[in-house]
């Protein structure tokens, strides 16, 4: 059997805001968000194997492999192909190269178990659909779909429901500050608000929006609060996800890059370029 092989990126995204609009029967929280996609991404490189062997090679995050995202995207895709009667499936070694910050709010974990999925249900024939692979997706995690789906979209239910929209791509700094956020502790905050007034896909950018996370983040991590004054002073600046990556938004590359220079060199920071197209899909699409 001929090897074929793959390599894909995993991008980033950022959350240009998000807020919390109510509480579902089942507990969960109705948000709205805006996804946009970055051009700085880990990287999946994907070779297939005629022994029937499947194996990661994950040499930087340091997840115990059965934890690892990009190991479950792999074990439940095989099972869907298998239920589908496609049990002879060629090995597949997958490389998992980090870039990303891990707990940072940018998706990394999610955006490699959707590059996983992608790139082997590519190399197996391409038997499943976005829509298929995006319910693996989401029980994977809440936003591994995004990333199946591969535009940037005005997000709402649980950050499941999409509508696509092109908002402008400027240059963003992020900067991650060494604190570990726990996103369970965020929703379960009595002063986090819940009770956001809708926007819509159409209006959210003439609307006052935020990310109703950062300032619960802030009062309980002084160092996210502190970072965000100093970040003020060069561009707006938000908190992405549930932290605890902030990002600053710049017309140029050349303002982003001067602010980094100001930034701790202890601190995890890079530029980037919003993008409205998935560095993934546009790879496959090349």
């Amino acid at each position: 059997m001929a090897v074929n092989t793959l390599t894909l990126p995993a991008p980033a995204k950022l959350n240009l805001f998000l807020h919390i609009i109510g509480r579902r029967a089942d507990g969960y929280h109705n948000l709205q968000t805006v996804f946009q996609f970055l051009d700085y991404a880990d990287t999946l490189k994907f070779c297939t194997a005629d022994d029937n062997q499947f194996d990661l090679v994950d040499r930087n995050s340091l997840i115990p492999r059965e934890d690892n995202l990009v190991w479950k995207a792999l074990t439940a895709l095989k099972k869907a192909y298998e239920e589908k009667g496609m049990t002879q499936l060629p090995g597949c070694s997958v490389e998992l190269i980090k870039r990303l910050p891990q707990g940072a709010g940018l998706g990394g974990g999610s955006s490699n178990a959707a590059t996983a999925l992608v790139g082997l249900n590519q190399l197996w024939g391409s038997h499943l659909n976005n829509t298929e692979l995006q319910a693996i997706g989401g029980k994977l995690g809440a936003d591994v779909p995004v990333f199946i789906h591969g535009h940037a979209c005005f997000a709402e239910g649980i950050g499941d429901v999409f509508t696509n929209i092109t908002p402008p791509t400027p240059w963003y700094l992020v900067v991650k500050p060494n604190v570990s956020i726990s996103t369970a502790a965020l929703f379960s905050h009595p002063e986090l608000q819940r009770n956001c007034s809708p926007v819509t896909a159409e209006n959210w950018q003439q609307q006052k929006v935020a990310n109703v996370f950062e300032p619960v983040v802030c009062d309980l991590h002084t160092e996210v609060a502190m970072l965000r004054r100093a970040l003020l002073e060069y561009a707006p600046t938000r908190l992405t996800g549930s932290g605890a990556c902030l990002f600053s938004i710049f017309e140029t590359r050349q303002a982003a890059k001067e602010a980094q220079q100001q930034v701790p060199k202890e601190l995890c920071s890079f530029i980037a370029q919003g993008q409205n197209r998935s560095p993934l899909i546009q790879t496959l699409t090349q």
